[in-house]
């Protein structure tokens, strides 16, 4: 198949598609790989430059694909040959905006797969009866962080595996750079690469057609000369077409050019016709009388805009920072000027809130305008006309950090909040950003996390590290803003960081707990809260609020309970149950049962329940709440395999849920509201809020742990 068959389909009498207009050929190929044809490739890699029209092929092919859709187009009218069968519709998750692990799970969930880690996914659609097809669009937009480079990651982790899976055909839109890697992969006789640009795919006459609707006044386009007589407008789109080197782009944007402002346009006079997209921002400012470069300053902020869109009111203070004067009058006067290349864009659910429910967020992003650029390769011709990317973004990223108030991130701009760290990265100054706890938190931790993954690990700071190793859980449980300064502030305890947890305190938020100590102590077995005497600084007798652990014996500071007080430290009685239920009876008991139950000679550890120390006293002298204190206690608790949730016994309304990011051993909650939790990592102690939190006390420093906390890569099997 060659672009030839474009003149056969056409002399055919065959009706072109109405949204591709064009690309018999590519249509062709396409239609045979999804009827699975004998000879066809079982994975295309659809590719071009930027502007070549990868996109609308695609659309206008899953337009077909869709068993609904396709009721809404004029099959019979259309070249059998590029008409694929009537089958469900294939699987699209779209790479746009996603991060590799994003897209792999959109795969998963849409095939409702069991899997828990990565490698499983590939594993079970090998194991398939039946092949599947899978269509992922726009790799070259994916990620949320533009300098992340997430196309490579979608290419090498999610892409090859599933070429490389025998149950699985593939059709994949990737950049050029990349498609030979992919192709690469595997046998020759098994993929086929689409290069929109290259002779035998290229479709000129479909490129003049596209051009000549554009024109047609009955399709929406102004009364000209040129757009009302088919000869006129005929020629018109030839000449688009010859001058556009076979850019759909190109043609596109000087349309839109000429139609939005046909004042001093001559279609006779081919030097106004463009060759390449930076001519046809330029050619479209002379013909207005307004310098180039000033045209490329107005749009160049949305050439670096990130996410959906920049907001509006961010555009003036961006141009003057990117330009370094005043833009003011340049704005005023050159939004015409500027019409053709932007789009408004509604800002999405996710942007407007990001589901915090905190009133000072609430509504943040409410009646928005957003504004982009037509398309990215728009962005790229402007950025490439800039004579440093570096020093612009830096500009960038100090202008959208003066416009947060007084520096409090919950009164600041979604777009700053979610995306300054984006700019930052690219400035090759996210670094020294990483440090303020209140911007960890209200952050959208899917774009945060993937900038701070594309810093080299050695270069962060001990703060950003534990966030890095705490943002899987932060997107896993897609937690409000108030929730993921919970996780973090425990996080920051856990990682010797106290200072910045204290912090988390003072940044307006009602967090549930404090995290009162944190120790790494592997191999807990169970957990219980009691009180035992020990001697004062004065060497007087007192009693102590402890936390008993038990944990394997000859572990440091513990001491094996002798066989009569096997019994001193009895097991719960299950309060953790939210209908009072023994929920908790299995978790292990701190007894000479518990320990034959989990399995070698084990010993008991105590630990104040209050203060980063140990005791040292006889943990036979431990006494438990009675089932009384319990009962009576104002606050319960259930837990799951790595969840707890705390209610209140009043109302059964809940006050605080965890969910850690390793399986949760053991639990328990003293009467007056301390939740101690064993994990695999070890054990942390929360001061439950059930109220507004206390303004006085501070975490104390910790004793253990590391001011240079190792980072993560969280869960296998993050869905985030």
């Amino acid at each position: 198949m060659s672009a030839s068959t474009e003149g056969n389909a056409r002399a055919a009498g065959y009706t072109p598609h109405p949204y591709v207009g064009g690309r018999t050929a590519a249509l062709r190929a396409l239609a045979a790989w999804r009827m699975r044809w004998p000879g066809a490739p079982r994975v295309i890699v659809l590719t071009g430059n930027p502007g070549s029209g990868r996109s609308r092929l695609l659309t206008g092919f899953l337009m077909m694909c869709d068993p609904e859709y396709r009721k809404q187009l004029p099959i019979d009218d259309l070249d059998p040959a590029t008409v694929p069968p009537d089958l469900p519709a294939p699987a699209v998750p779209s790479a746009a905006g996603r991060t590799a692990a994003q897209v792999l799970w959109l795969l998963a969930d849409h095939f409702e797969l069991a899997a828990g880690r990565t490698e499983d996914v590939f594993a079970e659609l090998a194991a398939r009866d039946e092949p599947v097809t899978i269509v992922v669009p726009d790799v070259d937009q994916a990620g949320p962080v533009r300098a992340a480079e997430e196309a490579t990651r979608v290419v090498r982790e999610v892409l090859t595996p599933l070429a490389a899976t025998e149950t699985v055909q593939l059709l994949a839109d990737v950049p050029r750079e990349l498609a030979t890697e992919l192709a690469g992969a595997l046998p020759a006789s098994q993929v086929q690469v689409i290069d929109l640009d290259a002779p035998e795919w290229a479709d000129p006459k479909g490129l003049v057609l596209h051009a000549e609707t554009a024109l047609d006044a009955g399709s929406g386009a102004p009364e000209l000369p040129y757009t009302t007589d088919p000869a006129a407008r005929r020629a018109l789109a030839e000449a688009l077409a010859a001058r556009a080197a076979g850019s759909r782009l190109t043609v596109q944007l000087a349309v839109q050019s000429l139609l939005m402002q046909p004042e001093g346009f001559d279609p006779a006079d081919a030097s106004q016709l463009p060759t390449s997209v930076g001519e046809a921002l330029d050619l479209h400012a002379r013909r207005l009388g307004a310098d180039p470069q000033t045209l490329r300053l107005i749009l160049a902020p949305l050439a670096f805009a990130e996410g959906d869109g920049l907001p509006v009111q961010l555009l003036a203070t961006l141009a003057n920072a990117v330009a370094g004067r005043d833009m003011s009058q340049d704005l005023a006067d050159g939004m015409l000027l500027a019409a053709p290349f932007i789009q408004p864009v509604e800002p999405s659910s996710e942007d407007d809130e990001d589901g915090t429910g905190e009133d000072a967020e609430a509504g943040a992003g409410a009646g928005r305008t957003l504004l982009r650029l037509m398309h990215p390769a728009l962005a790229e011709e402007i950025r490439s006309g800039l004579p440093d990317v570096r020093d612009t973004q830096t500009r960038i990223a100090m202008a959208l950090l003066e416009e947060v108030p007084q520096q409090d991130w919950a009164q600041a701009d979604p777009y700053i909040r979610d995306h300054l760290a984006a700019h930052t990265l690219e400035a090759g100054l996210l670094p020294q950003l990483l440090t303020d706890p209140g911007l960890f938190a209200h952050a959208d931790p899917v774009t945060l996390r993937a900038a701070i993954e594309a810093v080299p690990l050695e270069q962060l700071g001990a703060p950003a590290r534990t966030y890095l190793r705490t943002a899987p859980l932060l997107t896993r449980s897609q937690a409000s803003a108030t929730l993921r300064a919970a996780f973090l502030e425990s996080a920051f305890v856990e990682d010797g960081l106290a200072p910045y947890a204290e912090a988390l305190h003072t940044r307006g938020f009602r967090l549930p707990w404090r995290t009162l100590w944190s120790v790494p102590l592997a191999g807990v077995r169970a957990v219980t809260t009691g009180s035992v005497a020990a001697t004062g600084e004065d060497g007087t007798a007192v009693s102590r609020s402890v936390a008993a652990l038990l944990v394997p014996e000859g572990t440091p500071g513990s001491r094996t309970l002798p066989a009569a007080a096997d019994g001193a430290v009895a097991p719960r009685d299950g309060t953790g149950a939210a209908d009072g239920t023994a929920a908790g009876e299995d978790a292990g008991a701190v007894n000479g049962d518990g320990a034959a139950a989990a399995g070698g000679r084990t010993a008991l550890l105590l630990h104040d329940l209050r203060a980063p120390e140990y005791v040292d006293a006889d943990p036979s002298l431990v006494v438990q709440p009675s089932e009384e204190d319990r009962a009576a206690a104002p606050l319960g608790f259930s837990r799951g395999a790595d969840y707890l949730r705390v209610w209140a016994r009043a109302d059964r309304r809940m006050v605080a849920a965890l969910v850690s990011d390793s399986p949760v051993t053991d639990a328990d909650l003293s009467p007056d509201g301390v939740l101690v939790v064993a994990t695999e990592r070890g054990v942390t102690a929360r001061q439950i809020l059930v109220a507004a939190p206390p303004a006085a006390p501070s975490v104390p420093a910790q004793r253990t742990g590391t001011t240079d906390a190792d980072a993560s890569h969280g869960l296998e099997g993050d869905h985030s």
